[in-house]
């Protein structure tokens, strides 16, 4: 397999650091050789305007200039490897990198597909989302339910995902969306299994996504928040001056996950985000995502 290996150095909130920086501490724990024997194509990372920490104009989101950057180049990368031939594997920054992978898949695929591993359903609609971060949004952004007011050229690639080609794995925000009146999108027909109902058997509920996803979409992509895993047992997500939303997965279910989906076929790119190298002094959780993507790559087929 020919993989084209991509750096996202994005933080959502346009903070110097923090996200922004995980690709780079990701290679420096072996990313690059975990990747092995695939062929690497390794271009670099996405080049990104100065971040900012104020709301922008067209979207209303933090970091607005390096926001619509990065959902551009992506949209560019990823449609073009894809188009290729190549397996395209995403890492750094949030899951606003959504933006631009799934509009690339929409581009170069009939009917593109998203199996979307994440403690939250991302679908805060733009005038709720209190802190402005776009990794809250992006989920309800490509599927068209929220949105309205955007304007700009993020506007004109949206939406880009059909509800049957989402498939929804590990949430555990019903407290959160309940804050806010925000439903969840099972109520309009998306395909989700929570972490209450998954738990048990993560295998089989990954069985049953990619089932789902085979069924109503021609080719998808793997997307792995990483704070769908317990916190407990993977501190380097989310945001430090946030409490920690309890529970999760541990990191045997999410590669039991990750690999039982990929190993069912259909998959032709991966993505892992919200990994913070500031909240992990030692590098276990560096270490740990390697492994993570070591261990999915390998089920590919």
């Amino acid at each position: 397999m020919r993989i084209e290996l991509i750096d996202v150095p994005f933080d959502g909130f346009g903070r110097d650091g923090r996200q922004a920086r995980a690709a780079a501490a990701l290679r420096d724990a072996g990313l690059v050789g975990a990747l092995a024997p695939h062929t690497v194509e390794d271009n670099g990372p996405l080049r990104l305007p100065a971040f900012e920490t104020r709301r922008g104009p067209q979207t209303g989101l933090l970091n607005e200039p390096a926001l619509l950057a990065m959902t551009e180049q992506l949209n560019e990368r990823v449609a073009a490897a894809v188009s290729g031939g190549a397996f395209p594997v995403v890492v750094g920054g949030d899951c606003a990198l959504l933006l631009g992978v799934v509009t690339a898949l929409r581009d170069v695929v009939e009917r593109p597909g998203l199996l979307f591993l994440d403690g939250h359903e991302d679908t805060m609609p733009l005038d709720v989302v209190e802190d402005g971060e776009a990794a809250n949004c992006e989920i309800g952004l490509l599927l068209g339910v929220t949105g309205r007011l955007l304007t700009g050229p993020l506007a004109q690639r949206l939406p880009a995902l059909e509800t049957d080609g989402l498939a929804m794995l590990g949430q555990r925000d019903d407290q959160w969306r309940r804050r806010f009146n925000v439903g969840s999108v099972s109520d309009l027909g998306v395909w989700s299994r929570p972490l209450g109902r998954l738990r048990d058997d993560p295998a089989e509920a990954a069985r049953a996504a990619t089932t789902h996803l085979r069924a109503h979409t021609d080719r998808w992509w793997l997307h792995v928040d990483l704070d769908v895993l317990d916190p407990e047992v993977f501190p380097a997500q989310g945001l430090p001056d946030y409490p920690d939303e309890p529970d999760g997965l541990d990191l045997a279910q999410l590669t039991a996950i990750t690999t039982e989906a990929i190993g069912a076929g259909g998959c032709v790119g991966l993505s892992a985000a919200i990994y913070d190298p500031e909240q992990d002094p030692d590098g276990s959780c560096a270490a740990a995502t390697v492994d993570l993507v070591r261990a999915t790559v390998r089920a590919h087929r």
